[in-house]
């Protein structure tokens, strides 16, 4: 699903030596390469405040933590979604609230995030799946009228431009109280290990998701809140220093990907490629088809046969997951979520394919599904 190997040859020198000066160094945590990452990543998405953390799984739950929700408390959310986004509701002791996805653009309905609202509802999470940013004007639009907080989980979709009502355009993940990502290997920025960050343009937000991050220290050895210990090591802050000056590039490299295949799928029958809104710019982290009336999992085994990698992302939906059966949310009615899972399937799409690796993809898509 994706060339990291290639990727890296491209960028071989630069890696190596950034590697090689932090093992010189010695500055394993919190050295020059983790400030330096942040100052350069708050640049490129014009936001006030990066945090670096562990991973996106831990922006998540410190981003939670530091908007003081109470156990009890409901979070609306996307079932639609990697596990993580609603995994830490529940482990926060919060109460996940799943609704419905828009079958175009996979992310969030913001008309069923308005009829989820309750007196108890203090944070929506909108997951920018795929690369394709959710409704973000619609969703803060609701978040404003009844005072809630908005987590953008932008794990998917860092570099993403979104067009505000306003006539601005800003990046996904700067829009909402808090925006949280995931550097993991395969993401369009991707360190060589864990990684993630928080942003945010509320200074204060900020002074307590660091604190949080840091053992709920704001000066050594005094811990004023609850916190956990999620850093960004110095290696990996090195290697996203080099990605990130190519992220651009990498992202048009996966849309021309995206290209190609929009016009060899978009005249077949039963196919869907995948919609671009026109509020926002795809980032194609992933490449994923809705068949109709084609048999999904016989694809995706002979794709398998033929040495072509393919991802059912996701087979099942968060609501239907054994860990939230304590909250009774199997019973939650959610046909669109329901229908996706069982025709969505995600092709290759990265920033190293060539032309003759698209032909052999896509005739071998073909080849089955003309049977």
């Amino acid at each position: 699903m994706v060339d990291l190997v290639s990727q890296y040859e491209k960028i071989k020198p630069a890696i190596d030596s950034a590697i090689l000066d932090v093992l010189k160094n010695a500055q394993f945590i919190n050295g020059p390469e983790v400030s330096g990452f942040q100052d350069e990543l708050k640049s490129y998405l014009g936001v006030k405040h990066v945090i670096p953390c562990a991973n996106g799984t831990d922006a998540l739950q410190i981003a939670m933590m530091a908007l003081d929700l109470k156990p009890g408390d409901e979070v609306i959310t996307p079932s639609f979604t990697y596990i993580a986004t609603t995994e830490v509701i529940a482990l926060l002791g919060l109460k996940p609230i799943f609704v419905e996805v828009n079958k175009d653009t996979f992310c969030v309905d913001a008309k069923a995030i308005e009829a989820a609202i309750t007196p108890k509802t203090k944070a929506i999470v909108p997951v920018h799946l795929y690369g394709q940013a959710a409704d973000m004007n619609a969703i803060m639009e609701i978040a404003k009228k009844h005072n809630l907080y908005v987590i953008e989980d932008n794990a998917q979709a860092i570099g993403s431009d979104y067009h505000l009502t306003n006539g601005s355009v800003v990046k996904t993940g700067t829009i909402g109280d808090i925006g949280c990502t995931s550097f993991f290997p395969s993401k369009n920025l991707g360190c060589y290990g864990d990684g993630g960050a928080i942003f945010t343009n509320n200074d204060d937000l900020s002074v307590k998701l660091k604190m949080i991050a840091n053992h709920g220290q704001s000066k050594r050895y005094y811990h004023d809140v609850v916190g956990c210990n999620s850093r960004l090591d110095n290696i990996q802050a090195a290697v996203l220093r080099i990605k990130l000056r190519q992220l651009d590039n990498y992202i048009d490299a996966r849309r021309n990907v995206a290209d190609y295949y929009d016009e060899f799928f978009g005249p077949m029958e039963g196919v869907q490629i995948p919609f671009r809104s026109h509020d926002s710019k795809h980032v194609f982290h992933q490449y994923t088809l809705i068949l109709e009336g084609h048999d999904r999992d016989g694809l995706n085994e002979y794709l398998a046969s033929k040495d072509v990698p393919s991802m059912i992302y996701y087979p099942v939906p968060a609501h239907r997951q054994k860990m939230f059966e304590s909250f009774g949310s199997a019973s939650t009615n959610l046909p669109t979520t329901d229908w996706l899972t069982e025709r969505v399937i995600s092709l290759p799409i990265h920033t190293e394919m060539q032309e003759e690796q698209l032909e052999y993809i896509t005739k071998s898509v073909a080849e089955f599904l003309n049977k």
